[in-house]
């Protein structure tokens, strides 16, 4: 969830979407032959296809939900924020001006450069939609994972924070806060680490028996970190990271899960199904129920049309499914098969389950370790289970959304990383190293200015038209494209290109460090404290 100065890349090529002759598709395009991709949260990652986190970690494609997004951040219509998880709560918050929240983390290692600006622009953009926004500053993770100093960690957490203030992030607003004195989060994640354990952290991030337990303990930080700001009540939580940061989206919204008192399902009868059981169930019940609408339909009788009559065609996806189903619908004999809400005990009081009995209208049938509603939408189940919770003491928490930008290319080609200087820009350069670093930099062009005109560039594979989609081009997608156009049209060479991007590159960094300069002036003035009272080592 935290980006580390250390990680290297913060995002990766594309190029302009409203052109109609862009190459780089939304999906992420293709690179043909691309292994699996492994995402390591405190590796050096890359992605070579970004299709595969589709299909291999199930992260959604944002082109789909892009039409759902009020007023769309740049970064967003350019196809650099590529991808989500649950993204939709988020959006349909914005359009009913509803609480929602965005927060995102910022491990201390280093300076603050271009890459990590994309995560701050994303904050501030879903604070100035009205969303309650949060910069954390993950020093416990700095110091477990990374064995930075307390010295190390405060110097880098103040360059970090006034970066974020001065691209204009609201601080009476919003909120900012360290891992090491927010003791509502290191509580929060105590409880969460009840719920989780070795063996599960060991399958997500490799750790063995030489990882420190520091380490480990910064992962539930963390996870409480993300749901944090639900701690005063649920509400849309969206957390801007890239791919790289995946395993501990994975891992929060499967603890919020955990934490809840109950759990809403669908079912047909008394007993428990897997999803896949209960959709060949609930295939039988329609079938029966169109043939005979006006009489009760039985489990046996679902059971002898798996059984005699389904279609030998349909989609089984498990071979055992359908007799699995079978099997358990023939167990349960004469009892009426109706479709039915249910809501499963999960970590709830005697209390709050028998306040959630009463709390139903309607038809219910009571059992030891669920309640069964036949008057409930799924929607509604899930509403009344979640208020039930929140009256007797839980948390209630709703599943964190995300959002995934790509990779930056370094300017030197490949990867971007804070060890090798000339391939990124700090924030905290001097702006006419800026400019200097732009002007060396690596580009998409032919190998002569003949080729160039001829040919055209190759903007796609072009770290300095990057800088013009993610960051010089601001919000004017005309100048974006007509950058982009111009490259591939032959129209534009490499010398006043770059030359181009360094004059704007030497400007923003000017005007950026002007604004901290003013920020850091009123710093203290901030309920954040960047005098760690730690022990030094």
């Amino acid at each position: 969830m935290t980006r580390d100065s250390d990680t290297d890349d913060d995002t990766a090529p594309t190029d302009d979407p409203s052109s109609d002759t862009r190459q780089v598709r939304a999906d992420g395009g293709a690179a043909s032959g691309a292994d699996d991709v492994a995402l390591d949260p405190w590796g050096s990652a890359t992605v070579d296809d970004y299709r595969k986190l589709f299909a291999q970690f199930g992260i959604e494609e944002f082109e789909e939900v892009l039409p759902e997004v009020p007023d769309p951040h740049y970064l967003m219509r350019r196809g650099v924020i590529f991808g989500h998880r649950d993204y939709r709560p988020v959006a349909e918050a914005m359009r009913n001006d509803e609480p929602f929240a965005a927060l995102s983390g910022f491990m201390p290692t280093g300076d603050p450069h271009i890459g990590h600006k994309l995560v701050f622009d994303e904050i501030i953009w879903h604070q100035e939609r009205g969303g309650d926004a949060y910069g954390l500053i993950a020093d416990l993770e700095a110091h477990a994972a990374r064995e930075l100093s307390w010295d190390e960690i405060d110097e880098h957490a103040r360059n970090y924070v006034l970066s974020l203030l001065a691209l204009g992030f609201d601080p009476e607003a919003g909120e900012l806060y360290r891992q090491s004195s927010n003791r509502e989060v290191q509580d929060l994640g105590f409880e969460l680490g009840a719920k989780a354990n070795f063996s599960e952290l060991q399958a997500i991030y490799d750790f063995d028996g030489e990882t420190d337990v520091s380490h480990m303990q910064s992962v539930v930080t963390q996870m409480a970190d993300i749901l944090y700001p639900q701690l005063e009540e649920p509400k849309p939580t969206v957390i801007p990271v890239g791919p790289d940061q995946d395993p501990h989206m994975r891992l929060a919204r499967d603890l919020a899960a955990r934490m809840r008192y109950f759990k809403v399902t669908e079912a047909f009868a008394s007993f428990e199904v897997d999803p896949d059981e209960r959709a060949i169930i609930a295939e039988a019940y329609d079938a029966l129920s169109e043939r005979h609408p006006e009489e009760t339909i039985r489990c046996a009788d679902a059971a002898r049309y798996l059984e005699n009559e389904r279609d030998p065609d349909a989609t089984d996806p498990n071979a055992t499914t359908t007799d699995s189903a079978i099997m358990m619908l023939k167990e349960a004999g004469k009892e009426p098969l109706r479709p039915r809400t249910r809501f499963l005990d999960r970590n709830a009081t005697d209390e709050a389950f028998d306040a959630l009995i009463e709390a139903i209208d309607g038809e219910k049938r009571v059992y030891e370790a669920h309640v069964d509603a036949f008057d409930l939408s799924r929607e509604d189940a899930e509403e009344l289970a979640r208020q039930v919770e929140i009256d007797h003491g839980g948390y209630g928490f709703l599943a964190p959304s995300s959002i995934y930008h790509r990779f930056m290319t370094g300017l030197t080609g490949g990867k971007m990383s804070s060890s090798v200087p000339a391939s990124h820009i700090s924030l905290l350069d001097d702006p006419s190293e800026g400019y200097d670093k732009v002007k060396a930099a690596t580009t998409g062009g032919r190998e002569t200015a003949e080729e160039q005109r001829e040919l055209g560039g190759k903007a796609d594979e072009c770290p300095v038209y990057e800088l013009y989609a993610y960051l010089l081009a601001g919000d004017d997608d005309e100048f974006a494209t007509e950058v982009y156009e111009e490259c591939v049209n032959g129209e534009r060479l490499c010398g006043g290109c770059k030359e181009q991007a360094a004059e704007l590159m030497e400007a923003f960094l000017e005007d950026h460090q002007e604004k901290r300069a003013e920020w850091e002036e009123k710093l203290d003035e901030l309920d954040i404290d960047f005098d760690s009272d730690r022990k030094r080592r």
